[in-house]
């Protein structure tokens, strides 16, 4: 069995600089700080072949993304996912960027990410920036959180929707190099309403995610024995459901699918109590080793 969790931690809502993460950075800066470089040297303007700012922006999104340690050391996920032999160094597969945007509402290094996922879309599926602005400040009262400036919160939302969806010019061109890393995602959308933006993230089936890359967020969850409850899966902070604004009927699907692929893995529904069993230990990093392998 599972628990049902919310964190509070120190929110944060700047260090990127106003950039949102784009295509080559992430692998730009692990193979920098592979060769032992800093980003504090005055060289890494010239290593990284970007300003200043971006440089600063380059260290802060790979530490959103788990990628980068606080006191600047690559992660595992890091190694795993990026390295010349890694999974992917180049991103190529769309799983890919599905299991960076997991990290990056698990991570809650940049906080905006796990409010939008974990905690706004409970309360309202559509949202403006001035609801979301409206809720961290509610948020921050009650947990008596350090005082926030609003001003920081916009345009940190500003940089959120860059990093999810195309402006008019990347609607034209796919290749286009300032589009934000997790567009291709199409996880979240925008419509007008009068004045307004509003921002959108519907639960649905979401039959373009890879099967293991819900395994994987079910297992680096990891706070189970031999079993996990499906309303755990579907709603719980940090959840597979609630990252991916996955809907019920997907994750049955996805279940199943896995059930079929994997023999130790066993869908359970007696008496409407609905679980995932695990008939032997599995390990996410392992999960994603035979799917890159495949």
């Amino acid at each position: 069995m599972m628990k049902s969790k919310t964190t509070t931690t120190k929110l944060t809502f700047s260090g990127h600089e106003s950039f949102q993460c784009r295509q080559l950075w992430l692998k730009k800066g692990y193979d920098f700080i592979a060769a032992e470089n800093s980003f504090n040297s005055e060289d890494a303007v010239v290593e990284l072949g970007v300003g200043k700012n971006m440089v600063a922006s380059i260290r802060f999104w790979m530490k959103a993304f788990n990628l980068l340690t606080t006191d600047d050391k690559l992660t595992s996920f890091a190694h795993k996912l990026l390295s010349d032999d890694g999974w992917d160094p180049y991103l190529e597969d769309e799983a890919s960027l599905w299991l960076l945007h997991y990290q990056l509402v698990k991570n809650n290094f940049a906080s905006t990410y796990s409010i939008v996922f974990n905690e706004l879309r409970r309360e309202r599926i559509e949202f403006t920036k001035d609801n979301f602005i409206s809720f961290v400040k509610r948020k921050s009262e009650s947990e008596r959180t350090s005082q926030i400036n609003e001003k920081t919160i916009s345009e940190d939302f500003s940089v959120m929707m860059k990093m999810y969806l195309r402006s008019d010019l990347q609607l034209k061109d796919k290749e286009e190099s300032f589009s934000g890393l997790l567009t291709d995602l199409n996880l979240i959308k925008s419509f007008s309403k009068g004045k307004d933006e509003f921002l959108i993230i519907e639960n649905s089936e979401r039959h373009e995610i890879p099967d293991e890359v819900i395994l994987y967020a079910i297992l680096d969850g990891g706070q189970f024995d031999s079993s996990i409850n499906l309303n755990n899966i579907e709603h719980d902070y940090n959840s597979a459901g609630s990252i991916f604004a996955i809907n019920r009927p997907g994750l049955v699907s996805k279940i199943e699918n896995l059930t079929s692929k994997f023999n130790d893995l066993v869908y359970k529904d007696n008496a409407g109590i609905k679980e995932l069993q695990f008939k032997r230990n599995r390990t996410a990093v392992a999960i994603m080793n035979h799917y890159y392998a495949n």
